[in-house]
């Protein structure tokens, strides 16, 4: 029923503009009642830094910045959502026009540049809810005028751990200048030291010690990603985002956005942040989860991110292509997908192909 209102919609919610479309839908999941999903099948229940998820399939950050329609989008299916990113203080973001579809290309382009409420705002938000089911993660992120960004990150850490069910730390974004930089090797061994360090102590008066998961850039080189998971596995990070939204623009690209500034996301990002995935798994080497982000879209696209070696999958831009309705259909066809290889859980599954897709092989080159 979902989908068949969003064939409906679909020619009307593009009319508006996309930050328009994505401020409207954002505020019709917060107010309308939460949808109740079917239970999801066993097979897709998933273990990751110490979490139980019934299924794998997650909301990326992005969509729902300011926590206001947790339950809206918990609603929909998803296994778990991620909000923000958030930053200490509230800022703008970005002028507009800041977001464009590339409709031809099933691919957005946005430069928001973290605008946000700011983490009072969004921790409230989430004591309010505390108690309900549902996993939500906050993607943290520093402000742009400050001057210690990596003080940020520990601040964030230390105010929203006791909210979240996990926290993640957000230096790829490309559209805050500099906050790329932060992913060098020794800024980021820094960086994840105070960040762990706020956490726990946060852990301290809550009880618990929130998982702290990092998420990189698609456009890494693979020296330079041998360096990120140096310090990762050095100071045990609990997971990795895989990956955030890239500044590259490939050939293929038809729509006349492709010349605007940004990170591009969609369909387009599916090839290289698999690849990049694939790596990530190799150099892991099982010490801690990953997360697949970048181009899902459909059940082909999510199984080719388990294979690739993620636990989670998570998605975003394609729900402005195919609507609220693909969080199902994908948790529907990954059921399939396990039961056809005989597999109880579909978790055997993640990293069976890693070696293959990281040479370029089983993706379509």
């Amino acid at each position: 029923m979902i989908g068949a209102l969003f064939n409906l919609a679909r020619p009307l919610i593009h009319r508006l503009d996309a930050e328009t479309a994505h401020r409207m839908t954002v505020a019709a999941l917060a107010v309308a009642p939460a949808l109740r999903p079917a239970a999801d099948d066993p097979v897709l229940a998933t273990q990751a830094f110490g979490l139980s998820f019934t299924n794998p399939v997650g909301l990326a950050a992005g969509f729902d910045k300011h926590a206001e329609a947790v339950d809206g989008a918990l609603g929909l299916g998803f296994g778990f959502v991620e909000v923000g990113g958030v930053t200490p203080l509230p800022q703008p973001g970005n002028p507009r026009p800041r977001v464009f579809r590339l409709t031809e290309d099933e691919a957005v382009i946005n430069r928001y540049g973290l605008n946000s409420e700011g983490m009072e705002a969004v921790a409230a938000r989430l004591q309010a809810r505390r108690g309900r089911n549902g996993i939500v993660g906050v993607n943290l992120g520093a402000n742009k005028d400050s001057a210690d960004r990596s003080a940020d990150y520990a601040v964030l850490a230390r105010r929203l751990a006791p909210v979240a069910d996990f926290l993640t730390i957000n230096i790829s974004s490309p559209n805050t200048p500099g906050l790329r930089d932060l992913q060098a090797e020794s800024a980021l061994d820094d960086l994840i030291a105070r960040a762990l360090a706020a956490r726990d102590e946060a852990a301290s008066s809550a009880g618990r010690a929130t998982p702290m998961l990092l998420k990189i850039a698609p456009d890494l080189s693979l020296t330079e990603l041998d360096g990120i998971v140096a310090v990762a596995r050095k100071r045990g990070i609990d997971g990795m985002i895989v990956s955030n939204t890239t500044v590259a623009r490939p050939a293929t690209l038809r729509n006349t956005a492709k010349a605007e500034t940004g990170g591009l996301s969609g369909k387009p990002l599916f090839l290289p942040s698999t690849r990049l995935l694939a790596e990530t798994f190799l150099r892991v080497e099982r010490q801690f989860p990953l997360v697949g982000v970048g181009g899902i879209d459909s059940t082909a696209t999510a199984f080719a991110k388990i294979r690739a070696g993620a636990d989670l999958v998570q998605f975003y831009s394609a729900l402005v292509f195919h609507g609220p309705a693909l969080a199902a259909t994908i948790k529907a066809g990954l059921t399939a997908e396990a039961r056809k290889t005989g597999v109880g859980r579909l978790s055997a599954l993640v990293g069976r192909d890693a070696a293959a897709i990281a040479r370029g092989e089983t993706l379509g080159g």
